[in-house]
């Protein structure tokens, strides 16, 4: 199910482009982020090359004349593939593969492919497959030329189909297949999301770049034992588990795949079943790798795929990680993000201060609100204080009166029983 031969370590050249807005420094730290991809994918970088050009060329990316010097340079290293800092169209990868006589893949094939490799639960290997499939699509044409195909002669032409159009269709068949697997998938999680929701827990979720360290975190808060690795996408199926906050709350706290720059549509799409708990959580904590070359440029990444989501309005606390490793540069963007907290998921220096933002974000959220409540509602009352915070509780004739500090998903419960 992968793109990359792992029967020997290939030896990669790097290829990326510097065009208006990108500047040479972005594009060599898109490149050096590239090149972590590979190497979690199993490949080894040998020669990376830069490209200054207005637009990229319709027809092979980089123009006809650097792909003959990319040819040239990629036989000097013996390299066995190339691989482009951005997506290539099919007919790009067509052509580039015959000018440069190896494989020519794009960021998204790499990216793709680490996720083949650590997806393990069902519903991880049916999300990564789907997306596999739809990027293998549009990339049949030329690579079934040379098998079977129909002759044009008289006499010849009839109910026979080429070798493509067979693979074509077979593919279309696994990704309905896939696509009706991951609904049912997603019923039954949506089912677990309203019983969580009936259990009157509030839901918080850590979203970050990959290999921010929200595995890391998960384990510090609830000793969720969530495989944790040095390297990016170490982990893809999400967990949940309950967490208790200072001040006694409980809430379930969800760990989701790592976002990272230039997320390839078809993951965006394959995940979105898995992506809709950032949706429906009650507040974000953003976590950023302070020591991270460009810890700016990958939050703005985050908020990107979070807005592709549409879950940009969700509250968000900025948690900013790594303290142990680099103080200064992450007091410096706690400094600069109003309400951001600094800790280290390692050592766990400043996490208590981290959960106690988190509780105090969350109360922020709350509403205060009045209710009364028939005094035979016992029942009411008493899911009251299981759901809120309890100010003030009287008698009054034939009611309860409570004034209680609400979420806006209690509000609406007793929606009936709000004074003016």
């Amino acid at each position: 199910m992968t793109l990359i031969d792992r029967r020997f370590r290939e030896r990669i050249v790097l290829v990326g482009m510097v065009s208006w807005p990108r500047t040479l420094e972005d594009t060599e730290a898109s490149l050096d982020e590239l090149a972590l991809l590979v190497d979690t994918a199993g490949a080894d970088v040998v020669e990376r090359v830069v490209q200054r050009r207005e637009h990229p060329d319709p027809a092979t990316y980089i123009g006809r004349g650097k792909a003959e010097e990319l040819r040239v340079t990629s036989e000097a290293v013996d390299a066995d593939t190339v691989v482009f800092d951005d997506e290539l169209s099919p007919a790009q990868q067509r052509n580039l593969e015959k000018l440069l006589g190896r494989t020519a893949i794009d960021r998204t094939a790499v990216i793709l492919d680490i996720f083949a490799q650590n997806a393990h639960t069902e519903e991880g290997r049916a999300q990564v497959e789907l997306a596999l499939s739809q990027y293998r699509l549009p990339r049949l044409r030329g690579r079934g030329v040379t098998l079977s195909q129909q002759a044009g002669r008289i006499g010849t032409r009839g109910p026979g189909e080429t070798q493509l159009e067979v693979d074509r269709r077979r593919i279309m068949r696994r990704i309905r297949k896939l696509e009706e697997e991951l609904r049912s998938l997603e019923a039954t999680r949506r089912t677990q999301r309203r019983a969580r929701s009936r259990g009157a827990l509030r839901e918080i979720t850590l979203v970050g770049y990959t290999n921010a360290g929200k595995s890391t975190l998960l384990n510090r808060l609830t000793d969720a034992g969530v495989l944790v690795e040095n390297r990016l996408f170490s982990t893809l199926d999400p967990r949940t588990r309950r967490l208790e906050l200072p001040g006694g709350e409980a809430v379930l706290c969800s760990d989701t795949v790592g976002f990272v720059r230039k997320l390839p549509h078809q993951l965006v799409d394959a995940f979105h079943a898995t992506l809709e708990a950032v949706g429906t959580a009650e507040l974000l904590v953003h976590v950023v790798d302070g020591s991270a070359g460009d810890p700016e440029g990958q939050m703005d990444a985050v908020h990107s795929v979070l807005a592709e989501i549409e879950a940009d309005d969700v509250p968000e606390l900025l948690a900013v990680n790594k303290l142990d490793k680099n103080a200064l540069e992450v007091r410096r963007l706690v400094a600069s993000h109003r309400g951001a907290v600094a800790f280290s998921a390692l050592t766990g220096e400043g996490v208590p201060e981290l959960l106690r933002a988190v509780a105090d974000r969350l109360r922020a959220t709350d509403r205060l609100v009045s209710l009364s409540v028939p005094i035979e509602r016992g029942d009411i009352v008493a899911a009251i204080h299981r759901e809120g915070e309890v100010l003030d509780e009287r008698y009054e004739g034939e009611t309860v009166e409570v004034r209680a500090r609400l979420d806006e998903r209690g509000t609406r419960r007793f929606a009936e029983f709000v004074s003016p």
